[in-house]
């Protein structure tokens, strides 16, 4: 990405005539702050155990809503530690729960030209006896569509995919296994979408083929986008890494991307990232005009199991028969697989990003089975409660 920078601009870069939207409770930001602290950490991790040279596009919001689903079913020493692990340790589930009803709600209809879409659901095995209150709290707090099926029917897995494929438009086809395994008694579910127009779109007939330089100096020829007139965007310096932020529909959305410079990498840029320093990024955006602004067209998909990761993070003990979700149903429960899927494709139109995030609970009897030329990292957030939606990193935009 190039990024040329002339004077300062002090014109709004907000519509004035949007009406503000409703403040977040003091809950709520906590619970949005906490779940970026979160995803922060889950990004340095995931980032951490992955080839360098492989994309990483994660939901913070899928995952951190999933598991806060899970969380209602956890006691004890497992509820503990995933608390821990999530960063809620000092928030009550009266006080979560009704965080995340608020916080469903104001996203979802919050800019009318962006398209936000959050879905909950749980599924379980005929025949598991399900709490009552578990079920009636993921239903009232988080919308959570609920339903009972024969995990071993051929149709069964087809049936919960297919919802995931419906609430992430396609973009994401299929989660969990077909068949369905043996020990694996229930799924909760978290479905992502995400659609939004460029506030200033890009004009089509500029796009040109053009050079990325990959991590090991190797290049690939991506589509280019082009603004080739005098254009202003919020801009931020820092350090190791310049950052552009580049607004959605009414600006309440925007993608930030932030491009390392050539003395630093993108590992280095995200293993900096802590909930001060990505608050200095967005509190320090300002208008800027820029004489040029090109990044590439790309599409790229993201699959990863989160088991290692999240117990790097401190909530082994879900993942193991000393797990206690005894609030799901009075048996020996554990987490199986939390498993995370996402899809992202950027063009001269805007942006649109999907994710899956799907919790499987196995009964523990069972046997334990800015020229954007080079790699960037990216985050597509809502600017009024400070949520990022999604985070990632672009090695190479040509590898889905």
């Amino acid at each position: 990405m190039v990024i040329g920078v002339g004077c300062d601009s002090t014109g709004p870069t907000d519509p004035e005539d949007a009406p503000p939207p409703r403040p977040l409770t003091a809950t709520e930001q906590n619970v949005v702050d906490t779940d970026n602290a979160f995803g922060l950490t889950l990004l340095r991790s995931t980032v951490d155990a992955e080839d360098p040279s492989k994309n990483v596009f994660l939901s913070l919001l899928s995952v951190s809503m999933v598991l806060g689903m899970t969380l209602n079913g956890a006691r004890g020493e497992t509820r503990a530690a995933m608390e821990t692990a999530l960063e809620k340790q000092d928030l009550s589930p009266a006080e979560l729960n009704d965080a995340y009803r608020g916080l469903i709600d104001l996203l979802k209809g919050l800019d009318p030209d962006v398209d936000v879409a959050l879905a909950n659901s749980i599924w379980y095995c005929e025949g598991l006896p399900v709490e009552e209150a578990f079920i009636d709290t993921n239903r009232t707090h988080f919308d959570a569509e609920v339903a009972a099926l024969d995990f071993a029917a051929p149709s069964a897995a087809d049936r919960i995919n297919g919802w995931v494929n419906d609430e992430t438009r396609g973009n994401i086809p299929k989660i969990v296994l077909d068949p369905i395994p043996p020990e694996i008694v229930m799924y909760l579910i978290n479905a992502t979408y995400f659609e939004g127009p460029w506030r200033d779109q890009f004009d089509p007939s500029n796009t040109e083929p053009g050079a990325f330089r990959r991590t090991d100096g190797s290049t690939v020829t991506v589509p280019m986008m082009e603004k080739m007139e005098e254009v202003v965007h919020p801009t931020y310096t820092a350090d190791q890494f310049r950052a552009l932020d580049i607004a959605y529909g009414d600006s309440l959305y925007s993608m930030t991307i932030l491009l390392p410079r050539d003395d630093a990498s993108v590992e280095g840029v995200v293993n900096s990232l802590d909930t001060e320093t990505w608050a200095q990024v967005t509190e320090g955006l300002s208008p800027r005009s820029l004489r040029r602004l090109e990044m590439p067209t790309f599409t790229l998909r993201y699959e990863k199991a989160l088991n290692d990761v999240l117990t790097d993070l401190g909530m082994g003990v879900a993942f193991t028969n000393a797990a206690n979700f005894r609030d799901i149903a009075d048996t020996a429960l554990a987490i199986s697989e939390v498993k995370h899927k996402t899809f992202l494709r950027v063009d001269e139109a805007g942006t649109e990003a999907s994710a899956a995030t799907s919790v499987g609970i196995e009964v523990t009897s069972a046997p334990p089975s800015f020229v954007v030329d080079r790699p960037f990292v990216v985050a597509i957030r809502e600017n009024h409660s400070g949520t990022i939606l999604f985070l990632g990193t672009v090695m190479d935009p040509t590898a889905e």
